[in-house]
């Protein structure tokens, strides 16, 4: 038996008035996916448990089967793993974003806005650059900058520093866009220390050889850190044995990768994924079908594009993004797997809501598609791929943890 999971990360929205009060889901032609889920089964699931905040670690965490509410310690950890960060029970992880901040005519940080929590998408290289002269700035404070992937950053503190805690109020920059920043700066025991630590990094950026290269070039400059998702290293039960398979996963995001180290699951290593937009899909597809061959029997394959979409509010791109997922990744694997003359199940799951009138993530349910190749029925084509549908459907997974073992037949 084979086993794929596709999140297209942030994909599920709300009706736009653009499209006619479709969402981009319902105006996607996604014909693989939907004439899966036609045949299939279809329902919506809520990921994100009541009280806890609907970030992508929640949410992948609850899709892979585990409870947040019990083993989420923090989004930091996961992606510190996924660099090779060794943390010890006394450390503290942070986030340290590079991110896109706007004077706008203030000479106060706390009144500049924040415009770019991506920093324009700025690449690995460029990063190490700006990374490199913080640390030198910041070597006399005992803290370290870790180097992650584009604008994703990553800082570990112990806990004898006066900052190796986790009570912080500490809000991530996609939340915040184009609002004033002083309103969500860090807060808790020591958090000014923080807080002057993005002062100086704006002092320090704007005008980097990076940054003014990058601003020539049209594009956003990384101009400042932004610190958050603080916590400590997490311990997962091994996704392996819980589900009784050999299993991988394709992401070019730390966090999902993290999660996968922790979960004792085998990260693939694919060039030219991004976590964009324009990410390679054909090549995830292809390490699908590679580690399907070499014994893998579960593939979870995380699509990020169409959740940075929806932070720039780039309703073209969503759309865009959700037809290559459907083309390019989810139709060769199906097509795979069907000559393979093996069962196989597929589901298909955002981790969370990203609606673009808001531009960030939302608690609200998903909806999900299973297919199962031993259980094909009739086309029913009134079922489909989107939120309307699977409301309508009438099955609703309200623990969201639990569809893991609901697809895998646990």
């Amino acid at each position: 038996m084979k086993y794929l999971i596709v999140v297209p990360d942030g994909s599920a929205d709300n009706p736009v008035e653009s499209l006619g009060g479709k969402t981009p889901l319902e105006a996607a032609d996604i014909p693989c996916i939907n004439g899966l889920a036609a045949k299939g089964e279809i329902g919506s699931v809520r990921t994100v448990p009541d009280g806890i905040s609907p970030g992508s670690d929640s949410a992948n965490l609850s899709v892979m089967g585990y409870d947040p509410r019990k083993y989420l310690t923090g989004r930091s950890p996961l992606e510190a793993a996924s660099i090779g960060l060794k943390m010890s029970d006394t450390d503290i992880s942070f986030r340290a974003n590079l991110i896109t901040i706007d004077p706008d005519g203030a000479d106060r940080y706390e009144d500049f806005i924040v415009r770019d929590h991506a920093a324009g998408d700025i690449t690995t290289e460029e990063a190490a650059e700006l990374v490199e002269v913080l640390n030198e700035h910041f070597a006399e404070d005992g803290l370290y900058i870790h180097l992650g992937t584009g604008y994703r950053q990553c800082m570990i503190v112990d806990k004898k520093h006066p900052n190796g805690h986790t009570d912080y109020r500490c809000v991530p920059p996609h939340d915040i866009l184009d609002r004033r920043a002083g309103d969500y700066l860090p807060e808790g025991k020591a958090a000014e220390h923080f807080v002057e630590m993005m002062r100086e990094s704006y002092a320090i950026l704007k005008d980097h050889p990076v940054n003014k290269a990058r601003i020539a070039r049209g594009l956003n400059p990384a101009n400042s850190l932004w610190i958050w998702g603080q916590g400590t290293r997490p311990e997962l039960p091994d996704f392996n044995e819980k589900y009784g398979v050999r299993g991988a996963v394709i992401s070019a995001v730390d966090l999902i990768k993290g999660i996968a180290m922790f979960a004792g699951l085998e990260v693939l290593k694919v060039d030219g994924i991004d976590g964009t937009k324009h990410t390679n899909f054909s090549g995830k597809a292809q390490a699908a079908i590679e580690a399907y061959k070499k014994g893998k029997d579960f593939i979870y394959m995380h699509i990020e594009g169409t959740d940075e979409c929806s932070h720039q509010g780039d309703l073209a791109g969503k759309i865009k993004c959700a037809e290559d997922m459907d083309s390019k990744v989810v139709r060769p694997i199906y097509e795979y797997l069907e000559k393979s003359g093996e069962n196989f199940r597929i589901l298909v799951v955002p981790d969370h809501r990203t609606p673009l009138s808001i531009r960030t993530h939302s608690s609200d349910p998903v909806p999900f598609m299973i297919y199962d190749s031993r259980h094909e029925t009739d086309a029913d084509y009134t079922k489909q791929f989107n939120e309307r549908s699977a409301m309508a459907s009438g099955n609703h997974i309200e623990e969201g943890y639990t569809l893991a073992d609901h697809f895998f037949e646990k």
